[in-house]
């Protein structure tokens, strides 16, 4: 675990460490994706967009939520 501690907090692009990024990309994703949801009805363009689109953006997001926090729980354990 101690690998995984040290990538997580030691690996840093700019000021935050990855497991802030991965927590800052997961909201991104999962924001995305219920604004994609909402937005269906009032804009026409996304009317086209497929419900695969949208099953395989939440699933990105639960992937990268669980990666988030084994990176954040592996300080701990």
């Amino acid at each position: 675990m101690d690998t995984i501690a040290g990538w997580a907090y030691g690996v840093t692009w700019g000021v935050f460490p990855l497991v802030a990024l991965l927590g800052f990309a997961t909201y991104a994703l999962f924001g995305a994706t219920a604004v994609l949801v909402s937005l269906k009805r009032y804009v026409r363009p996304l009317r086209r967009v497929p419900v695969k689109v949208h099953r395989g953006m939440a699933i990105a997001a639960l992937l990268l939520a669980t990666v988030h926090l084994i990176l954040g729980i592996s300080v701990y354990v």
